[in-house]
């Protein structure tokens, strides 16, 4: 998968996040979650794009594994959603095992970058 893959990937991620997040419950927990939720999963986009402008590989490798922490905790949101009972089904599983494979696929990068140093 090539750069503008993942960057497409991780964008459409956020958006189907956004748009999982509009049928949790109206109370407290719902917005609460997602917005936890949405900040992570769009922060995952975003600055995994702004890897493309480092300056130094120094800022390459800070800004992935900023993304690399936002993906993390993408996931943990949504075993939160998936375990609370906010949202349920086959759409969060699947949100799930993409969280776990854009973690996967940026810790590997990281890991790469460490040892490239």
């Amino acid at each position: 998968m090539d750069r503008k893959e993942l960057q497409n990937r991780a964008k459409k991620f956020h958006i189907d996040v956004i748009r999982l997040c509009a049928y949790f419950p109206r109370n407290t927990a719902g917005f609460e979650t997602a917005k936890q939720l949405i900040r992570a999963a769009g922060s995952v986009g975003a600055n995994y794009r702004a890897t493309v402008r480092t300056k130094s590989a120094a800022d390459f490798l800070y800004k992935i594994e900023v993304v690399l922490e936002e993906a993390d905790e993408s996931h943990y949101w949504l075993e939160v959603v998936k375990e609370a009972e906010l949202k349920t089904g086959i759409e969060v599983d699947r949100l799930i095992k993409e969280a776990n494979e854009l973690t996967a696929i940026f810790a590997a990068t990281d890991k790469s970058k460490i040892r490239n140093k």
